[in-house]
């Protein structure tokens, strides 16, 4: 961007209202995370999730008053093109010594993008591209905490690493989590290494929070290793604390930080720290996912559009419609050099589906509004997308034109989707069936009903469950990604089939019965679900209870209650529990 002569004390006033603005959003979004630390201590699973679900509004709540403010004061609509370039150099002036520049920079594209027309979404007006370099910005407190085991020994090295956090809660027995953190270590390891001089353990200095967990970041640098690892402390059921388990493998740890779980509550001034530590452990994470995971979902949004943006600089392949059965609601499209799924409102939907845009739109701002429990994808929205219409095949742009003609548009050399959802992408679930093997099959057919049950004690019903609307990750777990029909468990009325009047009604194949809106009767799934034999066998050796109406309706009675279920992102094997036989109080933690 060419330099502008002239002060311009609007411009400067502007830019000091945008930066007011974004100040306010960080310290009510740190306010938020730091409250995480006192409901984890008080046991208050409701009111986390609740910080969960509240917290994914607040950024558009502060964008909303930027450009109320914008609009009232400065007549923000009417400014000429030099003021709006004015307004970013001083805005870029103010970011100087900013603890959050690359966030700060995405609030003013959001509050500018909401008032300039999009031909104004270039680097001259908007930050197209950073400004401010986010490495080396000083924390206080620190991004991060060094302990030297070599001066104080290993033992008692760890033992202060969790005493550090000061939870004001005791732990049941501190001493024996630090042994079985040690003998899991060193099983992992084989043997101890011999400590180097440069032997340190580097720890993220905030708590990962999330569902009934805390985890401890961090890793060990020996020599030339490094080995990363989590920790998580839990409550038992009278109420102390203990380590559950330490995860040690870089995969594992990357499951953690997964899309498809809910958002960690952190509590950060330097955000862009904590990803650069992140990625030291986890090199093949995106950062624009770490900053989702970190509850900051709008960053995350502008760095994967710029990824898209450079993946689409240096390959040349076409977005082609998806492979798999149709979606009555969603016209879906992918690039096959990119490991991600693009989603469209369709204009007009299946017969099938009673609802309208409105709907759609809202069960997809559920999704990440709910503890997804490691079983829902998390989706990316977009306004008015811009892709190049070079890189869209032909039959693409044929079924955008006949089923999705009001969400997009051509200008120029550019396809301008109005309104967008981007998923990673995933095998789809029927497909996956129809290739697998036995033992494949079995394992799917599994992680399905798991996949189900999970979601139901989570308040989730999925509502079409057709293996279609599921997906088969690399890790071989199954994932929902299809939301136009989901609903709160308790708002459905889950009943049994009643009796037919009489036998040959029943054998008729004719509905004798009424249904409501909302209501649901479990039988029936046999019949949509059960077809091949293969999938038949494993689904009733292993979920037989779900084709019952009683399963969904003790979900329910204990969503009612106000239970919060456990949800562990590690398999149960290596809780300390299971690995060390560890007391029964280990296993059952407080409701």
């Amino acid at each position: 961007m060419e330099p502008v002569s002239g002060e311009n004390p609007v411009a400067q006033a502007i830019a000091q209202a945008l930066i007011e603005g974004f100040n306010k959003h960080y310290r009510i979004f740190r306010e938020t995370s730091r409250r995480a630390k006192e409901s984890f201590e008080a046991a208050d699973w409701q009111s986390q999730l609740n910080v969960v679900r509240e917290r994914v509004q607040f950024y558009d709540e502060r964008v909303d008053e930027a450009v109320e403010r914008l609009r009232h004061e400065f007549d923000a609509d009417s400014l000429d093109d030099a003021t709006w370039q004015q307004v970013k150099l001083h805005y870029i002036g103010m970011l100087i010594r900013h603890k959050q520049p690359e966030l700060a920079e995405t609030f003013f594209n959001s509050v500018c993008c909401k008032i300039l027309h999009r031909t104004y979404y270039n680097n001259d007006y908007i930050f197209a591209r950073p400004a401010i370099a986010t490495e080396y910005i000083e924390s206080f407190p620190p991004v991060y905490s060094s302990y030297y085991p070599r001066d104080e020994g290993l033992r008692a090295t760890v033992r202060r690493i969790v005493e550090d956090f000061d939870w004001q809660r005791p732990f049941e027995d501190l001493d024996r989590d630090v042994d079985y953190v040690l003998r899991a270590t060193e099983r992992y390891l084989g043997r101890w290494p011999a400590m180097e001089v440069n032997c340190q353990i580097q720890v993220l200095y905030s708590a990962f929070y999330r569902d009934k967990s805390a985890y401890i970041i961090g890793k060990a640098i020996n020599g030339y290793q490094e080995i990363p690892f989590a920790l998580a402390v839990r409550h038992n059921a009278s109420g102390r604390l203990y380590i559950d388990t330490i995860i040690l493998d870089p995969w594992r740890i990357s499951v953690l930080f997964s899309l498809s779980r809910a958002y960690f509550l952190v509590d950060m001034e330097v955000p862009s720290g904590y990803v650069q530590f992140l990625r030291s452990i986890m090199p093949n994470k995106p950062r624009s996912e770490l900053y989702t995971m970190l509850g900051l979902g709008k960053q995350g949004k502008t760095m994967f559009f710029r990824d898209l943006v450079a993946h689409l600089r240096h390959s040349n392949d076409r977005f082609i419609v998806a492979p798999g059965i149709r979606g009555m609601v969603m016209l879906v499209f992918t690039l096959p050099s990119y490991p991600y799924v693009f989603k469209i409102i369709k204009d007009v939907f299946g017969s099938s589906k009673n609802m309208d845009r409105a709907t759609v739109k809202r069960k997809y701002l559920m999704v990440k509004q709910v503890d997804r429990v490691g079983r829902m994808a998390d989706t990316l929205e977009y306004s008015n997308a811009a892709l190049p219409l070079a890189r869209f095949d032909p039959e693409l742009l044929k079924e955008m034109a006949q089923h999705a003609a009001s969400s997009f548009e051509i200008e120029g050399d550019s396809v301008i989707i109005k309104h967008l959802y981007i998923e990673r992408r995933m095998t789809p679930l029927n497909i996956y069936l129809e290739k697998a093997t036995d033992e494949e099959v079995e394992h799917a057919v599994r992680e399905y009903g798991n996949a189900i049950r999970e979601l139901a004690i989570a308040n989730i019903f999925p509502g079409d469950m057709l293996w279609k609307n599921f997906g088969v990750t690399r890790y071989g777990r199954v994932v929902f990604y299809d939301y136009d029909e989901i609903e709160f468990m308790t708002d459905v009325n889950f009943r049994r089939i009643p009796p037919a009047p009489y036998p040959e009604l029943e054998m008729s194949g004719e509905t004798w019965y009424c249904a409501g809106p909302m209501d649901v009767f479990p039988e029936e799934f046999a019949t949509f679900l059960l077809g091949s034999p293969r999938v038949r066998k494993a689904f009733l050796k292993y979920h037989r209870d779900l084709l019952e109406p009683e399963f969904w309706q003790e979900a329910q009675e204990t969503i009612r209650r106000g239970h919060v279920e456990d949800f562990f992102p590690y398999p149960q094997e290596l809780r300390f529990c299971k690995l060390f036989g560890a007391s029964d109080s280990l296993t059952a933690a407080t409701a």
